[in-house]
């Protein structure tokens, strides 16, 4: 007899032939050719967090830590195509936003989501500029989100910087954030999650504002570290969360739990350089699952 096409762990998935049904989480984001953030990283933390993803893509991004080469959007057919056939064929359970590019995809997306006819949890993490500071939405694309986007959001996630953007004004600290967030829930009557990450100190202190209540999140900051992709990482996990049926507080508080580990249990290269590379470890041991 020939030897068996299976392996040992394939054997007893194939003998045992059963079905397996979980919760499904819709990513709209950019791809990052580095694998840390954008699509890539969303769907990493999906599979870690139990929740099978699927995904539109709105623009391809070369792109390492620290670092954008080059961005070229997806045409607007092609996303809205992507969007419909997955709607049609899957029972998405939650859905995140991440860089949608220009207004114009920001216009469509927002269509595509009002037009599944259905409330879906929907989180918007509205990716202005990349961690390296390279502007990655035109004005006229971040007019464009608060119009037609954040009035269909369950929960914005803007960092400081996105913050003082959509705001017009600086965040310097706790004091400013706690303004800073009641004014965009005023402003966009939605809950905002106002992360903190930017602020120097022992500890990452994330403010959440929902009806017209605030909560505090909090872990250990990790110093030291050069990579990309925890927004991106925070909010699809925040959304696994929202996929699997936990309340909003909870799922912001287990996401919190997994992104510090991601950061923590990072994975690190040397560069034909010599330069260190970091990238989130989407699989910790500690990823913050139970």
């Amino acid at each position: 007899m020939g030897k068996s096409k299976f392996c040992c762990s394939c054997r007893r998935l194939w003998r045992q032939n059963r079905c397996v049904a979980i919760p499904i989480a819709l990513t709209i984001a950019g791809s990052d050719s580095s694998a840390g953030a954008g699509i890539q990283a969303d769907l990493k933390t999906f599979n870690t967090l139990g929740v099978y993803g699927v995904s539109a893509v709105t623009c391809v991004v070369a792109e390492i830590p620290g670092k954008v080469s080059r961005l070229e959007p997806i045409s607007i057919e092609m996303v809205r195509e992507q969007i419909d056939v997955l709607a049609k064929h899957f029972p998405i359970a939650a859905i995140k936003t991440g860089l949608l590019c220009s207004a114009a995809i920001i216009s469509e997306v927002a269509r595509s989501i009002v037009d599944l006819g259905r409330k879906i949890p929907l989180v918007v993490d509205p990716v202005i500029t990349a961690t390296g500071g390279d502007p990655l939405l035109e004005s006229d694309a971040i007019e464009a989100c608060q119009r037609e986007l954040f009035p269909i959001a369950s929960l914005v996630t803007p960092n400081l910087d996105e913050a003082a953007q959509l705001l017009g004004e600086k965040i310097h600290d706790l004091e400013a954030m706690k303004r800073a967030g009641k004014e965009l829930e005023r402003k966009f009557k939605t809950a905002i999650l106002l992360k903190g990450g930017h602020l120097r100190g022992d500890e990452a202190v994330d403010l959440l504002f929902a009806d017209g209540q605030v909560v505090e999140f909090t872990a250990p900051f990790v110093p030291d570290v050069a990579t990309h992709g925890t927004g991106c990482t925070y909010s699809a996990a925040i959304t696994a969360g929202l996929a699997a049926g936990m309340p909003l507080p909870d799922s912001i508080a287990r996401a919190k739990k997994f992104v510090t580990a991601s950061i923590a249990n990072r994975l690190r290269w040397k560069s034909n350089m010599g330069q260190n590379i970091d990238a989130l470890n989407h699989s910790p041991d500690t990823a913050g699952t139970n």
